[in-house]
């Protein structure tokens, strides 16, 4: 009875002293997921050989991790700065002569190096609202989209994917208990993060999409 006494004791004052954590700058570390799209208002047709094949977007979201550091400078009125990598993504389906199968589709997968600088304004003590411009740098892909095209047109399609940095904004809400804190926000694109260049300026403009995606994550402040 005594340890259990001394146990709820502690963690009350544990608690009681991250309540009362309030400084004007936070250096943290934050991890959650991405719930990842790419579309565009345009979708590839090609008709190499003779044979008919399209890209159109797919609805479907990609699960994906996103996880860094975060520093915070204000209380009321803040800028918080982040580095994270961040798993994105989207689907495609692909129509080959007309015909759609299971096995019909693309997922295509990025790794990034996010750097978003957000503006934010404390509604109240726990409560925050934000938004602020982003870059994000392709670190790497799975490959599957220029696998789709080689599948398709042959080993010699001369596909290239540019577009390695693209900008774009955050834009969502934060809840503060103490150390700890939860972002909810929506990410969208200003440029395209795939844009295909294949053999003719006229397919390249018809091919280029850009991502959006929701996130959700959960922070602790070191200090």
């Amino acid at each position: 009875m005594r340890n259990v006494t001394i146990a709820l004791f502690a963690l009350l004052i544990s608690y009681s002293a991250s309540a009362q954590y309030d400084p004007g700058f936070r250096f943290g570390i934050k991890a959650g997921a991405n719930l990842s799209n790419i579309n565009g208002s345009n979708d590839l047709t090609l008709a190499p050989g003779g044979n008919a094949f399209n890209f159109k977007d797919n609805s479907n979201r990609s699960l994906g991790f996103a996880g860094g550091v975060f520093f915070r400078f204000g209380k009321t009125f803040y800028i918080q700065p982040e580095l994270l990598l961040s798993q994105k993504g989207g689907k495609f389906n692909v129509y080959k002569d007309g015909l759609t199968n299971s096995e019909g589709k693309v997922d295509v997968r990025f790794s990034n190096l996010d750097v978003p600088v957000l503006f934010g304004f404390r509604v109240a003590k726990f409560f925050r609202v934000n938004v602020g411009p982003m870059a994000s740098l392709r670190l790497s892909s799975n490959g599957k989209l220029g696998d789709s095209f080689d599948d398709f047109t042959g080993d010699n399609s001369d596909v290239t994917f540019k577009n390695r940095l693209a900008y774009g904004y955050q834009a969502g809400v934060g809840f503060d208990f103490g150390r700890m804190s939860l972002d909810v926000r929506y990410e969208g694109n200003f440029t395209e993060i795939v844009k295909v260049n294949f053999n003719n300026a006229t397919t390249a403009s018809q091919f280029g999409k850009k991502g959006n995606l929701f996130q959700a994550t959960l922070g602790f402040a070191i200090f």
